[in-house]
Order: C-alpha cells, then structure tokens, then sequence
C-alpha cells in the first residue's frame, strides 16, 4: 500500500511517543509503516528533515487542543500566551524539546511565520530586531522545556537515596539551600513556575524596549525627518 508523507509523519510522532527520540530510528520507521528504508527517503531525505516536519505538525497539533486566545490581551500579554502555549506544547510529547531543538522551518511554514513577523514590525519592532527577539525567545522556551523533560528522566532514573544525598550536600551551604528549598516549594505547588519567572522577566525586558523604540520614533528629530519626506 501507498504511504504518504503525512503518513511518514504522524507515524514517526507515534513512535516518539512510544520509543523516545533515541529508539526512533529512520529504519524502525520504515518497518512500523510496512516499506523498505528506500522507499522511506521518497518522502525525507535524512532525520533530520524528519524531526522538522515533526516539530511542525506537533506544534500543529497542540495547538489544536488548546482552547480559544482571551480577549482583550494586551499586545504583549498575547505574546506571553502564545509562548506559554508554545512551551506547553513541546511538553506534550515525549523528548519533544529534543525534537524542536535546532529544527529549521519547511517552506510550508513560511507564509505563517512571514504573518507572525508582519504583527511584530507593525507594533514597531525593525525586522531583523523582530527576528532576533522571536529567536531568542524561541530559545528560551526550548531550553526551558529540555530542563523540565530531563529533570523528569532523571528523577525517574535517580534512586532516592541518591536524591537525599543531594540534598544532605546541599546542607552545607545556608544560602544555597534556602533558595533550592524555597524553589523547590515553588515547583511542588507550580511545576512551570520556573519557565513563568524567566518569561516574566523577558516580557518586561520587551516591553521597556519597545518604549524606548516608541520613544526615537517620537523624538523631535525622527518627526522632523518624517515631515520632510511627507513633504518631497
């Protein structure tokens, strides 16, 4: 029977789910859709277009699953939601930050993300600067989700008395210990708390350079500038 690349991709998110990254091989995949390895490369060429095509359609499908944006967000709140969604999202499958990781856009992707960058100029952010924020943002969520996701392996893995010693070595040192003991209440209570800390910290980091962008275009200078070349 026919495969398609759909078929390709949905299957090897299924295999993520039951194998983790490192057993989802491009030959175990060939074998769970019932083709030989040549026929596979019809629809990717290597595993790493694998994992990009992957890293899209989960996206896709997460964000399927989740309800409706509020209303009546502030524009930087919207941001805050959408990265939150998007850092969730990654959680929602086994190794999905190692599956995002250093993944490149495919060209279906690019009217959406040409979309999303527009939204960022219009409020005023120059392009390339639009650009980098996105991507530092998009870092921070990777590595955010990667912590979480190897946290849970190794608490997995970690005997406890392991996880004891630790903390008898830690002890020793008062200040360190409160804060490890108050961060770890704060993650028994909330287990994102971390990732909701450093985005708060980013959003307001984005929102006082987007005053200050405000601020030049304002300027007496910048007007001057913007009359004359209404003026020509």
């Amino acid at each position: 029977m026919a495969i398609t690349r759909d078929d390709v991709i949905h299957t090897a998110i299924q295999l993520l789910q039951e194998v983790g990254l490192d057993g989802l091989t491009l030959r175990r995949l060939a074998t769970e859709l019932g083709v030989s390895a040549p026929t596979l490369y019809w629809h990717v060429k290597d595993k790493r277009e694998l994992l990009d095509l992957m890293a899209e359609q989960m996206a896709h499908d997460a964000g399927e699953q989740m309800p409706p944006f509020p209303e009546g967000l502030q524009w930087w709140e919207q941001i805050a939601e959408s990265m939150r969604r998007r850092y969730l999202g990654i959680l929602a499958y086994r190794d999905g930050a190692r599956v995002v990781a250093g993944n490149r856009p495919t060209e279906a992707a690019l009217p959406m993300i040409e979309r999303y960058m527009k939204l960022w100029v219009d409020m005023g952010f120059p392009p390339d600067e639009a650009l980098a924020t996105i991507l530092t943002f998009g870092d921070f969520i990777a590595g955010s989700a990667l912590e979480v996701q190897a946290e849970t392996e190794r608490r997995r893995l970690q005997q406890p008395e392991q996880q004891r010693a630790i903390w008898d070595k830690i002890d020793s040192y008062p200040t360190l210990r409160a804060a490890a003991r108050a961060r770890a209440e704060r993650r028994a209570e909330d287990p994102h708390s971390s990732f909701e800390h450093g985005l708060a910290l980013l959003i307001s980091g984005l929102r006082q350079r987007h005053a200050e962008l405000m601020a030049e275009r304002a300027s007496p200078e910048n007007v001057t500038q913007l009359s004359a070349k209404r003026g020509r």
